[in-house]
């Protein structure tokens, strides 16, 4: 029997309220950056398009890549819920929201997401099957060492060839270093979320912290409050699955 604040955690971490903060929170975010007021008509990004001009675009052709990026935004926060809850079903949605956010991200303006996504559109899938075929929550191992460099030479090879093929100029390189690594925890993190490896969550927490500082310095306060309640969820979840396992949540009596 484990201790009664081990079933606590992981009360807390498959909690609904925690569910129900973290869509509030992006849906405010979404509204506050007035996403839902962005289309993609004639080639280009238009902003600020009122709500009441938004359907007439619409039926013109325009693409709502504001409203798409809103939901899908929402979609992936309740998938990587149910990650953390470990249901499959949060891997299934993640194939889907891959392809929703490599469109967004290309339209964008991000021409290497054509690169980049689909090797992360592979590794949902990939992590979707692991998973229903019964994989278990485990210690890192030599292997998991292995895919932690192969995850950051991939990184770095798909960036730079992505500068180069994209032409992209960028005088400070230390930029390049920034995307590649923080690509590359990204890459670990999906691939750890496939072996259900302890450290998963361990990483996304970095991953979350280098968002905190990137979009501190950027000035972009609604992304650092939205990855502060990603880092407390992976904080959270990384304990629990270290100190709790494949256990099932058991009701207790606090």
């Amino acid at each position: 029997m484990l201790p009664t604040e081990h079933f606590l955690l992981r009360k807390i971490v498959h909690s609904k309220y925690i569910d129900l903060t973290g869509v509030i929170l992006v849906l405010c975010i979404c509204i506050y950056k007035d996403f839902h007021e962005t289309i993609y008509f004639n080639g280009r990004i238009q902003f600020g398009i009122p709500l009441t001009n938004f359907f007439s675009y619409i039926s013109e052709g325009a693409f709502p890549i504001g409203l798409l990026s809103t939901i899908g935004a929402i979609i992936s926060l309740l998938a990587a819920r149910m990650i953390v809850k470990q249901q499959n079903l949060g891997n299934l949605i993640g194939i889907f929201t891959t392809v929703n956010s490599g469109i967004i991200d290309y339209l964008f303006g991000n021409h290497s997401a054509v690169i980049t996504y689909p090797l992360t559109f592979l590794i949902a899938i990939f992590t979707t099957k692991k998973w229903y075929r019964g994989e278990r929550i485990k210690k890192a191992d030599a292997t998991y060492y292995l895919l932690v460099l192969a995850a950051f030479i991939v990184s770095y090879s798909l960036v730079y060839f992505g500068f180069y093929v994209f032409g992209t100029q960028i005088k400070n390189s230390i930029f390049k270093h920034t995307v590649a690594i923080i690509f590359g925890i990204s890459l670990v993190g999906n691939i750890s979320t496939a072996f259900k490896y302890e450290q998963t969550f361990l990483t996304w927490s970095f991953y979350n912290m280098a968002q905190i500082i990137k979009n501190g310095i950027q000035g972009n306060l609604a992304n650092v409050i939205k990855h502060i309640f990603y880092l407390a969820n992976a904080i959270l979840t990384f304990f629990d699955w270290k100190l709790n396992g494949d256990l099932k949540l058991e009701k207790i009596t606090i």
